[in-house]
């Protein structure tokens, strides 16, 4: 497993503007939009390509294309719905899966609910899109769910992590699992709620209102 801190002044302004309570839903939508795309050149740095010849106008290069079977991108519902075009801008060609996960307010434990993924994933690499690595419980799940139908790698994307969940994570899956984890920044510790602290709140409500 390895956990990767994007460090960048661009990622670190927009992280600080959805970290505003005053920041309005739109303004958040926008800006988590704008911070996944960031994030995402750096998690797909390991993405499989292959050689592709082409003619310029002067002449014949070989560059490289994306290889089969192509990424398959997962977003977790419904929070991650809101960074799936971010992740989608910079890889267009990629399959897109569903994952519907809820965590019990009480035990903190995650459920899957609704699942829209390939039965075989023989030899792909999935990125999953979670804005928050809080207990670790949804993105241990997820991960398992994908590796155990035979994904050669899980990329998770999200936009803040808490030390607790990322150690979960660790203890779930072991030092040499095929799982990498991207965030824009990890923050101090979880609240007895198992809120990150200091946060930006809950980012399915910020990003699509309280329902």
């Amino acid at each position: 497993m390895r956990l990767q801190v994007v460090d960048h002044p661009l990622v670190a302004h927009k992280l600080t503007v959805l970290r505003d309570a005053s920041t309005d839903s739109p303004t958040f939508r926008r800006l988590a939009d704008e911070l996944v795309t960031l994030l995402a050149y750096e998690a797909t740095r390991s993405v499989r390509v292959e050689p592709q010849d082409v003619v310029t106008p002067v002449a014949p290069a070989t560059g490289v294309k994306l290889a089969q079977p192509k990424p398959l991108v997962v977003p977790i519902l419904r929070a991650g719905l809101g960074m799936l075009d971010g992740m989608t801008r910079l890889i267009p060609t990629a399959e897109v899966g569903f994952l519907g996960m809820i965590r019990d307010e009480t035990t903190l434990q995650a459920s899957t609910y609704a699942t829209r993924v390939p039965e075989d994933l023989s030899g792909r690499q999935v990125y999953v899109l979670d804005p928050m690595l809080a207990t670790g419980g949804t993105l241990a799940a997820a991960a398992g769910f994908f590796l155990d139908r035979g994904a050669a790698d899980v990329t998770a994307i999200c936009l803040l992590a808490a030390p607790e969940g990322v150690a979960a994570l660790k203890q779930v899956f072991g030092e040499d699992a095929p799982l990498t984890i991207v965030v824009a920044g990890m923050d101090r510790k979880l609240n007895d709620l198992g809120y990150i602290v200091p946060g930006l709140g809950d980012a399915g409500d910020r990003l699509y209102g309280v329902v």
